[in-house]
């Protein structure tokens, strides 16, 4: 977790910082990121970062959860399961994230840094989900990591994801 002397630094000095990881994390996957280059960037010490993070973990968190607030709209598990719903959320998030500073930091994550942690989604998420609405969830994310590995081919991807999730529609009926 973040710590507070970095949440209370001066909004001038937390921005650059900001600014020097999500450029740090846009450009290499985590397991190439180097706290020499993010505060050779920043001017701060290297003890200065280790004072604001607990390790390069620490500041990725920070900085994806910033960007996840920007770009990934809430998702409502709704009673009954609404598959325009899921296709309306994947095309918002792939705009939104394809308008967003944050667009390099997203791919990056989805394509070389989502494996690297024991935990996609919150336990309370995953057990609020019944089958339907899991299985939404999934396709919905695998089609937005096809769409980022591969964005020629955005519409094809798309529309395999409409028809799939209404077969799911049609499946409870």
């Amino acid at each position: 977790m973040v710590k507070a002397t970095f949440i209370n630094l001066p909004q001038d000095k937390k921005q650059k910082i900001e600014s020097a990881l999500l450029k740090e994390f846009s450009q290499y996957p985590l397991a190439k990121a180097q706290v020499a280059r993010i505060v050779k960037a920043t001017g701060i010490a290297r003890g200065a970062f280790y004072k604001y993070f607990t390790d390069l973990n620490d500041a990725y968190h920070y900085i994806y959860d910033l960007a996840l607030k920007t770009v990934h709209s809430p998702v409502k598990i709704l009673p009954q399961f609404q598959a325009k719903q899921y296709y309306d959320n994947v095309t918002h998030f792939l705009e939104e994230t394809k308008e967003s500073t944050y667009a390099g930091l997203i791919k990056m994550h989805i394509l070389y840094n989502e494996n690297t942690f024991d935990h996609h989604f919150p336990a309370k998420i995953l057990s609020a989900l019944d089958p339907q609405n899991w299985s939404a969830m999934v396709l919905s994310h695998a089609a937005i990591r096809m769409v980022l590995e591969n964005p020629e081919q955005k519409a094809a991807i798309m529309k395999r994801l409409k028809a799939s999730l209404e077969l799911l529609n049609r499946g409870k009926n």
